[in-house]
């Protein structure tokens, strides 16, 4: 009776004829096993191998056993939405739920299927309910899907809750929010300002699974010097916390030294009185479409939510030959993240600080109410309710005129124009004309042709109303600055046409 061979026997030799198998040249032919047809080589397998690659409905992609995982990176593949509806019509939470889906497709997510229930009030332990989890659940298994987003914000318990009773990696709105800006933003400001909104939001949910992050580490691990250094020590959740804590302070300073160019840029340009416009409003309205619409900006014109994160501001002038500036903002959308108003607040006093507000609204939009509401409350919440605000319905090449109509009456400081088409963009420039702050002074001034240079800075920051040239120099009836005023007083043409104040 032959003995069978031992299991490391057969290991050795089985490892030592894949090696001979495995030997062959790049240049040569691998060799064929024999119930393989003899005219097809591994490079085919393998390239079929990867075409016959299919995914496995009902499988997760994260671990049920998580224990040393401290943050895991956002990753939005295959998606269930899920909504809490606690006030106004099903409209107004199907808008909600249509809105959050187009977030997640901005992600670079495919959705799977969304659902949404009525309740007084979000639950405190699962935001929605003991009971909608095990649906919740249900759905997710069925789907194969890898991630559920909430629409809302979660507070860490439920977060942690909802993971454990789901099974996979559950994002609120926040951190979906937060994940686009993060993909978007391009410009190191930009960069800093997504990732101080990120940092703040994280602190507050930092989480261990078990008790990984409730252990102390002495001695040398806490960095102690041996005897003498032993003892308790930070937990690894306070060590984590105090990096973030480290981190923040850093962006927050590299952030003011980015202001502090941004400041003395506007505050040459309220020295020299040039008026200063801000396109505002809903994101993917049509802002960027606008202002290369208005001044030729060339900026990136995209449809997808939060394209524009870096502003850009243009020089323009007025059909009477004012200057004045326009910049492109960052667009709002309903419950913006604190974390972000707080981390764009130097960005978002562009806005603020601007002397007027094209809010443009899309037209085309099933809520253009709710956009403004929104808009404005993201303006009260920035310092800039106060100012002058010109509310621009854009897309009308694609909007119900019923719903333009009820828009107009609504907003009786309105204009109607589509980017796209260029319908109604006269329109918005001569309105733009007419809202922006003139000069207070007016002065009749003689000026001698050696001083061109006032003749120009008239022109650039005032508004010339009549111009006459003389033997003696140039006759200018115009208005002016304060400051300007002050400058061309000594050729103030005659004392009843001395400066006088509007």
């Amino acid at each position: 009776m032959t003995n069978a061979p031992e299991p490391f026997d057969t290991e050795f030799s089985l490892g030592a004829e894949l090696e001979e198998t495995a030997g062959w040249d790049e240049d040569e032919t691998p060799p064929a096993y024999d119930d393989q047809d003899p005219e097809e080589t591994t490079g085919d397998l393998d390239l079929a191998a990867r075409h016959a690659l299919r995914r496995v409905v009902g499988l997760s992609t994260e671990l049920e056993d998580i224990t040393e995982v401290e943050y895991r990176q956002l990753r939005l593949e295959r998606v269930v939405l899920v909504g809490v509806w606690t006030e106004g019509t099903v409209e107004d939470a199907e808008n909600s739920m249509a809105e959050l889906a187009l977030l997640a497709e901005t992600a670079g997510s495919q959705v799977l299927d969304n659902v949404y229930q009525r309740r007084d009030k979000p639950d405190p332990a699962t935001y929605i309910g003991r009971g909608k989890v095990d649906a919740v659940r249900e759905i997710v298994q069925a789907n194969g899907a890898d991630t559920v987003i909430m629409d809302g914000e979660l507070a860490p318990s439920q977060l942690r809750n909802l993971e454990d009773k789901i099974k996979v990696k559950v994002v609120d709105r926040t951190a979906l929010i937060l994940d686009i800006f993060a993909q978007h933003a391009k410009s190191k400001e930009g960069q800093a300002q997504v990732e101080l909104a990120q940092l703040s939001y994280m602190k507050q949910r930092l989480r261990g699974w078990g008790g990984n992050l409730s252990r102390q580490a002495g001695g040398r691990v806490a960095g102690g010097e041996g005897i003498g250094g032993r003892g308790p020590g930070e937990t690894k959740i306070e060590t984590d916390r105090r990096r973030i804590n480290n981190k923040i302070a850093k962006l927050r300073r590299d952030l003011a030294h980015m202001k502090t160019t941004r400041d003395t840029k506007r505050g040459e340009r309220r020295r020299n009185a040039v008026p200063s416009v801000a396109i505002a409003g809903y994101t993917n309205a049509g802002k960027s479409s606008l202002l290369n619409r208005l001044t030729n900006a060339g900026v990136l014109v995209e449809d997808a939510l939060f394209a524009t994160l870096d502003p850009t501001t243009r020089r323009t002038t007025t059909s009477d030959g004012r200057v004045y500036t326009m910049s492109d903002t960052v667009g709002f959308v309903r419950h913006l993240p604190h974390q972000l108003v707080e981390a764009f607040r130097s960005t978002l006093e562009e806005v603020a600080d601007a002397d007027l507000i094209l809010h443009v609204v899309d037209g085309s939009h099933p809520d253009p109410e709710g956009q403004l509401a929104a808009v404005r409350e993201v303006f009260a919440e920035i310092g800039a309710q106060h100012v002058p605000e010109l509310v621009v319905i854009n897309k009308s090449d694609a909007a119900d005129p019923l719903t333009i109509a009820r828009l107009r009456q609504r907003e009786p400081h309105s204009v109607v124009c589509s980017a796209k088409t260029g319908e109604g963009i006269p329109d918005v420039l001569a309105a733009v004309e007419a809202d922006l702050p003139r000069p207070d002074i007016e002065v009749h001034v003689l000026l001698p042709y050696s001083r061109g240079d006032l003749v120009s800075r008239i022109h650039d920051s005032g508004e010339v109303i009549a111009t006459e040239h003389t033997g003696d120099g140039t006759v200018v009836h115009a208005r002016v600055s304060e400051a300007l005023a002050a400058e061309l007083e000594p050729y103030a043409e005659s004392p009843e046409s001395e400066p006088a104040t509007r």
